[in-house]
């Protein structure tokens, strides 16, 4: 027996394209609230599971996760972290998008979207028990709420830290403009990540590592008048990495007959887009870029970018 559906799950019978704008609409009302699942393939009254026809199948796998994240950026405020997957059940095909709960809420509607305007601009989804609207008063209030209150936390720990060496002692490092601002005394306040990176060389000394990444302090850091930023510009990604998602598929099909659901479930075990000798992240925006950084992960969904080792890989799975 299939119950009902709540706040985190939705019930489909079929997939098509012409509905995307309806499962945007739940994408954000999922990601709005706790997250959760969109599962195609089961009738509305009763609840059955009949599975999806051909035609759904069909347009199910060849859905492009990443034109898909490209678009939800485009519509709403801030990123939404999903999933997908075309699963076997009593010989039966089911398609499941996963939502997670987003980091930055609420995710808010920037445009218009669908024929029939179901996304309106301005507008902000939330998933209620067995159905999806508009956010009410409440729901609203208490994420406006914990917005506010993780702000005064991130503000308390950076007082905390900078009360520890007392404000004369630090300097602000502004890595969006590549600038310092300067007290009586020099000492940089980093980000810890960033600070494990970084290994600082006094002038007349050498680097014992080779390599490694320094930062070049002439004299003293209180002598300090001036900082030159210098920035070096990476190869160009497209030469390392000159294949698409979509080009990318074509191409393990090429060397043999797979399904993107099979391609996509290997890259996805081996955290073959967490390795830079298979693929590049590929942020759309600014914003998107500085959400990474904050979050230290990557939202799934982000555009990546490919080269032939992944292709090869990705054949040799499938040929065992």
């Amino acid at each position: 027996m299939i119950h009902h559906e709540s706040q985190d799950i939705v019930f489909k019978e079929q997939f098509n394209y012409a509905g995307l704008s309806e499962y945007y609409r739940d994408f954000a009302a999922f990601a709005n609230n706790a997250g959760g699942f969109l599962i195609f393939g089961v009738t509305n009254c009763p609840r059955t599971l009949v599975g999806l026809n051909n035609k759904s199948i069909e347009q199910f796998e060849k859905l492009d996760p990443e034109r898909i994240s490209g678009h939800l950026l485009e519509i709403f405020s801030s990123n939404i972290d999903w999933e997908q997957d075309l699963i076997d059940h009593v010989n039966k095909k089911f398609g499941i998008f996963f939502v997670k709960e987003a980091i930055n809420k609420p995710i808010i509607a920037k445009k218009d979207e669908g024929n029939d305007q179901i996304i309106k601009n301005a507008d902000i989804f939330f998933r209620y028990i067995g159905r999806t609207q508009k956010i009410q008063h409440a729901e609203l209030h208490s994420i406006i709420q914990k917005r506010i209150d993780d702000n005064n936390r991130y503000w308390s720990e950076l007082i905390s830290k900078i009360a520890k060496i007392g404000p004369s002692n630090a300097v602000i490092l502004d890595t969006k403009k590549g600038t310092i601002e300067k007290t009586d005394k020099q000492i940089l306040v980093i980000d810890e990540a960033l600070a494990e990176k970084i290994k600082f060389i006094k002038e007349g000394n050498f680097n014992e590592k080779i390599g490694a990444t320094a930062l070049k302090l002439s004299g003293s850091a209180n002598s300090i008048n001036t900082v030159e930023v210098v920035k070096f510009q990476k190869r160009n990604l497209l030469e390392l990495y000159p294949l698409t998602f979509t080009q990318m598929i074509a191409a393990i099909k090429e060397k043999i007959p797979a399904n993107q659901s099979q391609i996509y479930k290997i890259i996805k075990e081996n955290k073959l887009k967490e390795d830079e000798n298979y693929s590049s992240y590929v942020f759309r925006s600014k914003s998107h870029e500085e959400e990474y950084k904050i979050s230290k992960k990557i939202v799934s969904g982000t555009p990546s970018i490919y080269n032939q080792k992944l292709v090869d890989f990705v054949v040799n799975i499938l040929k065992q």
